[in-house]
């Protein structure tokens, strides 16, 4: 059979990688905002083998330049479809994205967040300390955005 004519069903090459693509966002969403913004290399190691487990899962059977071209079409006119959905609607945006999570407030820890998020208070001030931040003391507010970037609001020194 020619390299260009796929060997599966086109509606079986949109449908399989959307699937897998779903499936990836509900995962990233549950496992919390550290998976994203963090990466230890434990964690790169755990996308890599992610990647090669559901790369059969997305393709089948089908090894076809235009059934890869199908597929691939398909996940980014998702990821399209969910970015115009969530930039319009605030519920989807908050379900799919989650919400930012305060993590010290007036220069105390919130080891609840911290725990729900999947932090260590390590990771934490590895990160204040990647900002400049060496002592807690010093921050009025750090939040973990959505992104897994953490922002943080340092404390005005009287002068």
């Amino acid at each position: 059979m020619p390299w260009w004519i796929p060997e599966i069903p086109i509606l079986e090459k949109i449908i399989r990688p959307l699937i897998v693509y779903f499936f990836i966002l509900l995962m990233f969403r549950f496992l919390g905002k550290r998976q994203v913004g963090q990466m230890t290399p434990f964690d790169l190691v755990v996308l890599m083998m992610l990647s090669n487990v559901l790369q059969n899962a997305m393709i089948g059977p089908d090894n076809s330049v235009t059934g890869g071209l199908v597929g691939g079409f398909a996940v980014l006119m998702a990821n399209w479809g969910i970015t115009r959905l969530t930039s319009s609607n605030r519920f989807l945006e908050r379900t799919i994205e989650g919400v930012p999570t305060l993590l010290i407030h007036h220069g105390c820890v919130i080891d609840a967040a911290l725990r729900r998020e999947g932090l260590s208070r390590e990771d934490l001030l590895a990160n204040l300390r990647s900002q400049g931040v060496f002592d807690i003391e010093e921050v009025k507010a750090a939040v973990l955005e959505t992104s897994g970037k953490l922002s943080v609001m340092r404390r005005e020194k009287p002068e």
